[in-house]
């Protein structure tokens, strides 16, 4: 979950590198550093906490090279620290290494190059990695990061410099790393945006390689073997001004105001492969995490209530413990980066068991991407934010559009083309929905609650609570209340009550009435004048068709969220403990 960037070319490398870094510094962010090679060696600046504080404190751009690497840290191993942050070293200084990932036999590693006179100054995994490089046997540099790599089990995206050598070298397993080209240059790291400025023209690493750039050198060779590769470039047309805040305060503000035109992106996307091989399957399960979680719950819902198609749906990570999966099984997998580690082990888990995968992902040159079957893009653009916002509409838009695709349902189909209409709609609530936030920050604890299609709602409206202000939220079906969670229900507390005027209506407008019996201040969010009468407080969104009131009623809670830790001067941006792609298992 860590972010990485390299540079090899001739302009000042520290400077492109700090641009990167601020640019993945949403894959984490409690320490970061860059290594620089210049006419002296390896100089290496790093430092606990956000990158613009560190930057103060250790002035990256003065640092001399054309050739470096930098890394921002998501902790696995070891505390936040100056000490556990990247790069690290070997004894002799003459290596600098960053890696993402989690190496599992660094336990073992350790312990022979500690009896072999290594001396660490780390907790970290890492700095194993370049040890062991230096105690590697080759008579080149490239020989012994290879021999070294061969070595190690776990996940890992690495790039490493050495003293006298004018490369990056790179490798990767089970981690992101893309190649970007320029002229006289070569960029590598994590994700796409990071390299935009400089470049649109790129290459994937794909698993168990290794890379060595130079400024007009790049090989790509495979772990196992050693032997080189070829890879075809791809071109990305996405801005390097999408990835800038644009004038808003955070990018989760400028994203959530995205979503119409990112839905309308999103439903130009060609399902109809993915549909058939959905229709042509007798088992069709999904597996996802986090908010792609809620929205493969919207998509059950919709697959089996709209097209009658049994539909099962697993969190990534229980995924290969209790499924059963045969020959003629479909796998739905949905991942915002397409990297997402418990996502990728269930689909590898269900393609050696036989099963066919769709993939539905916002990054094109993902691992998921290349690996499913199918894949259908979300078309959502960069989403800088740590929590999702605009791709989780983007997820929505794409299921909708799937699930009515295989009912064969094409005045639904049409209906969606009002969705971005909609969510215009409920953006032009934000000044009430402020005046709601500021109304509720002293409260500790939420209640959301929904029915059907509006329970996987609650649950994502809990979790963008949870995320970024760090209050107590939980999401519940609504008629559950009265099976247990009604205990916790007292004087004043907030339950924020998804109620539109659809089959569910007057079941809901029972569940809002008991929490008021019991003194729970009632937020509904709905176009019934019903509901507004039995709630204390109502966000109303009049006007639009009921099978579309998902994506006004998540908008409403993604700038309920945003609003609230802003008022308390959070960040939503980079909540605490949190990254964008979670990489590691």
């Amino acid at each position: 979950m860590c972010g990485i960037i390299g540079y090899v070319g001739n302009q000042d490398a520290s400077k492109i590198i700090l641009e990167g870094l601020r640019t993945l510094e949403y894959r984490g962010y409690d320490s970061a550093g860059i290594a620089v090679l210049g006419d002296a060696g390896i100089e290496i600046r790093k430092d606990e906490g956000r990158i613009e504080e560190i930057d103060k404190k250790v002035k990256f751009g003065k640092m001399g090279g054309n050739l470096g690497i930098g890394h921002t840290r998501w902790a696995t191993h070891g505390v936040p620290s100056k000490a556990n942050a990247h790069p690290h070293s070997d004894c002799k200084g003459e290596i600098a290494l960053i890696h993402n990932g989690v190496i599992e036999n660094y336990r073992k590693l350790k312990e022979e190059l500690l009896k072999k006179g290594h001396k660490f100054t780390s907790e970290t995994d890492s700095e194993v990695i370049a040890h062991l490089i230096e105690e590697e046997k080759g008579k080149t540099f490239e020989e012994r990061f290879l021999s070294a790599l061969q070595k190690l089990e776990g996940s890992f995206a690495i790039l490493a410099i050495a003293k006298g050598e004018k490369k990056i070298y790179g490798a990767r397993r089970s981690s992101p790393m893309i190649i970007g080209a320029g002229k006289e240059e070569m960029f590598i790291a994590s994700d796409i945006p990071a390299m935009l400025k400089h470049t649109k023209e790129f290459k994937v690493v794909e698993e168990g390689e290794m890379v060595v750039l130079g400024k007009g050198e790049c090989r790509i060779i495979g772990i196992d073997n050693g032997k080189e590769r070829t890879r075809k470039s791809f071109t990305v047309n996405w801005s390097a001004q999408s990835a800038k805040k644009d004038g808003y305060k955070h990018f989760m503000l400028k994203e959530i105001n995205e979503q119409p035109k990112c839905v309308r992106d999103a439903l130009a996307s060609d399902v109809s492969s993915a549909a058939k091989l959905v229709a042509s399957s007798d088992d069709l399960q999904m597996v996802a995490c986090g908010s792609s979680y809620h929205s493969a719950l919207v998509f059950k819902h919709l697959v089996q209530a709209e097209c009658g198609k049994k539909c099962e749906v697993c969190i990534a990570s229980e995924y290969a413990y209790s499924s059963v999966v045969g020959k003629n099984t479909c796998i739905i997998a949905i991942s915002q980066s397409g990297e997402t580690a418990d996502t990728m082990s269930a689909v590898r888990f269900a393609k050696k068991k036989g099963a066919r995968v769709i993939g539905i992902t916002n990054v094109i040159s993902s691992s998921l991407a290349r690996e499913a079957d199918e894949c259908v893009s979300l078309n959502a653009g960069p989403e800088i934010s740590v929590v999702a916002t605009k791709t989780f509409m983007a997820q929505l838009a794409v299921l909708y559009k799937l699930a009515y695709e295989i009912g064969g349902k094409k005045d639904m189909i049409e209906k969606l083309k009002d969705v971005s209409h909609s969510i215009e709609l409920a953006l032009t609530k934000q000044g009430e929905i402020e005046k709601l936030a500021e109304s509720l920050l002293q409260k500790q604890s939420f209640f959301y609650i929904g029915r059907g299609l509006f329970y996987p709602i609650a649950l994502e409206g809990a979790l963008k609570l949870k995320e970024i202000t760090y209050l107590h939220a939980e999401g519940f079906a609504g008629g559950e209340l009265k099976h247990g969670p009604l205990s916790l229900i007292e004087k004043g507390v907030p339950v924020i009550a998804l109620a539109p005027n659809d089959e569910t209506v007057h079941k809901m407008i029972g569940s809002i009435k008991e929490c008021k019996a019991r003194g729970a201040h009632v937020i509904s969010i709905s176009d019934s004048q019903e509901v507004k009468k039995e709630s204390d407080e109502c966000v109303m969104v009049d006007g639009v068709d009921a099978s579309l009131f998902p994506f006004i009623s998540i908008c409403v809670l993604q700038l309920l969220a945003y609003y609230m830790a802003a008022k308390k001067e959070l960040d939503p941006d980079k909540p605490r403990n949190l990254a964008k792609s979670v990489t590691v298992e």
